[in-house]
């Protein structure tokens, strides 16, 4: 599985990164970004709490 961030969404509060660190960070531009390029099966579950948790829905999933 695979998610990213929309910058234009983000406010920068930071819930992801306190939800699964393992997956989002923050990088120079004080928005989340995804540090992984596919989420390892045990962090899944934490990613999508991330996702659901995100106050202006910036992360997304992406389909293949």
């Amino acid at each position: 599985m695979k998610l990213k961030v929309n910058k234009d969404l983000c406010i920068g509060c930071g819930a992801c990164q306190a939800t699964c660190p393992e997956v989002f960070q923050f990088k120079n531009d004080e928005y989340a970004s995804v540090i992984v390029d596919e989420i390892k099966e045990e962090l899944i579950d934490d990613a999508m709490d991330a996702m659901d948790g995100c106050p202006t829905g910036a992360i997304e999933k992406i389909e293949k």
